[in-house]
């Protein structure tokens, strides 16, 4: 139980790096960015496994211990249980006085037929040793203590088997824009040791409109988000049917639930090369840096231009200019968006065999024609916009801009299983809690009945019961004898 103790109290701080660094699971956008920002530590993020805590060799061994630890301590616990509720109350004292709650009361030995029926309709398991009855009630409050160890064992179980059977896969959709749930469609996954891609369920998503409502009325909270609505239109077997996403509000399909996890803006850039031909027209997300949605995002042309082309800015739905003359975002909506670009050309590195992210540049290797280090201002567009590129690679003009949204598909087989053991959890710990473990004691004696109790571990309400049951013994003795009568075993 010791070692229990401890391994419950080492998984807690065990918690902490996965909830402090963002999880592959559930951020991976964070991760890239995390990644991109502290790129001299991502050795120590690799050999900790801090992007995936809870499936770390480290936090697995936490818990498979404590699993053993578990089981060692509630299957010997279970046998002596089992023999103990076999077996019968505990013989009378010799001496009661010396027990808690010790008084008398009228009676006989014929009395004690009655006493101990009184303790059966109280709950007491009874058996009768000589002149005196022995009782004992209170065997729940350890089977509740050892349900609620099992329920911690069945956890586990479930938690650890079930969710290999799982996935969760994030994909990025732009409004106007769906997918389907096929492995190729999402922007990351990652599924349980024995998932099974033939277990997908057809099913295909397409976000229609995403509403944003901000904080208008309190002025210290202007602007604030108050509520997410992902409106979209789900397509199954069946049909297509309109459906919602909110924040904290799933959307379920095909028993897998859908969740709202993140949004932001992607505005609609072209790029084209001299003669006019377009080389680039697509909505690019960019990702929010701030509370007011000043976003950064990157485009990469490998092909269409003379040189290979690199883009990196920043896009500023509400841009207000600051007395330095940089460029901020004083809204979250958009009401005057400003885009503000740097460009790069030369290798974009895409053909050396290394993973890119979509949403870093690496710039060491390519010279800059536009902002940062150039000789030219950065590129500052409004949504119509049109300029040159410098060194007459082309034109890139700012078209237009709509929200997009982070849909997180995520299925569970382990949730209602996760829910009765939960409840199992809650009621076996308040009958560990709450039950008292009791013995009572009815012995006839020449001065009459003497009553006594004696609980396991804290009872306050033992003399209570014993004041209790004296107080009807004493009231039935009162109405089976003659008042001035001797009472005589």
């Amino acid at each position: 139980m010791r070692t229990a103790i401890v391994l419950l109290l080492l998984l807690a701080p065990a918690a902490i790096p996965g909830s402090l660094v963002p999880q592959r699971s559930s951020d991976p956008n964070g991760v890239i960015q995390v990644r991109s920002d502290n790129p001299e530590l991502v050795w120590l993020y690799d050999v900790l496994s801090l992007h995936g805590v809870y499936t770390s060799p480290w936090f697995s061994a936490i818990y498979i211990l404590l699993f053993t630890s578990l089981v060692g301590c509630v299957i010997p616990r279970l046998v002596h249980h089992s023999k103990a509720m076999l077996a019968a109350p505990p013989k009378t004292p010799a001496r009661l006085s010396r027990l808690v709650g010790f008084q008398t009361a009228p009676g006989t030995v014929d009395d004690l037929d009655r006493a101990e029926r009184m303790l059966r309709r109280l709950g007491y398991r009874t058996a009768r040793y000589g002149q005196s009855v022995s009782a004992e009630r209170g065997y729940l409050r350890e089977t509740g203590n050892l349900l609620f160890h099992t329920s911690l064992l069945a956890m586990i179980l479930v938690v650890g088997i079930g969710s290999g059977f799982g996935y969760e896969g994030q994909r990025l959709l732009v409004e106007g824009r769906g997918f389907a749930n096929t492995l190729s469609s999402y922007d990351t996954f990652s599924a349980g040791q024995w998932f099974d891609d033939g277990s997908l369920e057809p099913f295909a998503v397409r976000l229609d409109d995403l509403e944003v409502e901000y904080e208008t009325e309190n002025r210290h909270a202007v602007g604030a988000p108050l509520d997410f609505t992902a409106r979209v239109a789900v397509s199954e077997p069946s049909g297509e049917r309109p459906a919602q996403i909110k924040v904290n509000e799933p959307l379920s399909v095909a028993g897998a639930d859908l969740y709202l996890i993140s949004n932001g803006y992607a505005p609609r850039i072209s790029v084209r090369d001299p003669d006019g031909n377009v080389v680039y027209d697509e909505y690019t997300p960019f990702l929010a840096q701030d509370d007011l949605m000043t976003s950064l995002g990157v485009m990469k042309l490998p092909d269409g231009l003379e040189q290979q082309l690199g883009l990196r800015g920043f896009f500023y739905p509400t841009a207000v200019e600051l007395s330095s003359g940089a460029l901020a975002s004083g809204y979250t909506d958009v009401l005057n968006p400003v885009l503000s670009l740097q460009a790069f050309t030369g290798d974009l590195g895409l053909d050396a065999g290394i993973p890119r992210s979509v949403y870093s540049l690496a710039t060491d290797e390519m010279t800059p024609i536009a902002g940062g280090d150039s000789a030219a201002e950065s590129l500052i567009l409004v949504p119509g916009q049109s300029l040159e590129l410098p060194g007459g690679l082309g034109t890139i003009a700012f078209e237009d801009v709509l929200r997009y949204g982070v849909i997180e598909v995520h299925v569970d087989h382990t949730q209602t299983a996760v829910l009765w053991i939960t409840i199992a959890l809650i009621l076996s710990l308040l009958a560990s809690l709450l039950i008292p473990r009791r013995r009572m004691w009815v012995k006839a004696t020449d001065a009459g009945l003497e009553l006594a109790g004696l609980a396991r571990g804290e009872d306050p309400m033992l003399e209570r019961a014993v004041d209790a049951l004296a107080v009807r013994l004493r009231d039935r003795a009162a109405a089976t004898y003659p008042p001035g009568e001797r009472i005589t075993t």
